[in-house]
């Protein structure tokens, strides 16, 4: 991951629902075709979820992430060659490399366009970037957070921190020129379990998007916007008799390949 917020992920909330966040990871990873000779870097690798499918590729596998205590859970996996703690709008490779996987993880950087021009630039000729991100943010489940956020306690959310991405044809018009693109979304009808007390989109959605929003509250403060969540997200998104919730979650995919 990366992100500017002090505080650091907690990949056990984040894991409750790893086999969820697992499944785009592997149709963006089955959308790579050949690769030119070189490394491969997951970047953004988080606690390394995609690291064995990736380390199935029979390269050099690096993971970059800005946090610490998902590093630790990627380190214990025992896949990657190398780990790297650091900020993925900074990172640079020592050589040009065959892929640069970064799947859920661009989101939460923004200017989008220097970021991808320069990521392109750090593949070998042939080389793939291949990007997964949330396109979620119009959704009840994430704008919710925002809209009650502003409501109860005006100005305190800043807007760019809040994990974006750009509409799927600025993404085609600034990578056209770089190489050969696809771009597709899908959007994945997911069962959500109950997780503990509370609602499972609400569950779900605060071990990620929700996080900048709640970090800079004070605990009081989280509470009651986690009670105001609570008392509305069952109207957009029902919990059955076995307290499971269908949750749609949209995500946008796009390969540049040099």
């Amino acid at each position: 991951m990366s992100s500017d917020d002090t505080r650091d992920w907690d990949p056990g909330l984040y894991h409750k629902f790893r086999g969820l966040r697992l499944r785009p990871a592997m149709d963006l990873l089955r959308a790579v075709g050949p690769l030119p000779e070189g490394g491969v870097v997951d970047l953004g690798c988080g606690s390394g979820a995609a690291a064995p499918a990736l380390k199935a590729l029979k390269r050099s596998l690096t993971g970059v992430d800005l946090s610490a205590s998902m590093l630790e859970k990627a380190r214990v996996i025992g896949c990657y060659d190398a780990l790297l703690q650091s900020d993925l709008t900074t990172w640079a490779p020592a050589s040009p490399v065959a892929l640069i996987f970064a799947n859920a993880s661009l989101h939460w950087v923004a200017d989008h366009e220097t970021l991808l021009e320069r990521l392109a630039g750090h593949l070998a000729p042939g080389g793939t970037l291949a990007v997964q991100v949330p396109h979620q943010n119009n959704a009840p489940s994430h704008r919710l957070w925002l809209t009650m956020a502003e409501e109860m306690f005006p100005g305190a959310v800043d807007p760019a921190a809040i994990p974006g991405v750009l509409l799927p044809a600025e993404y085609h018009r600034m990578l056209s020129p770089l190489g050969n693109v696809t771009l597709w979304e899908t959007e994945y009808y997911q069962e959500l379990t109950p997780q503990g007390d509370g609602h499972p989109v609400r569950r779900f959605t605060e071990s990620t998007f929700a996080r900048p929003v709640l970090n800079v509250l004070q605990p009081d403060e989280q509470a009651r916007l986690i009670a105001a969540y609570e008392a509305v997200v069952g109207s957009a998104y029902p919990t059955g008799a076995n307290g499971r919730v269908l949750f749609p979650f949209r995500r946008l995919f796009f390969t540049l390949t040099t």
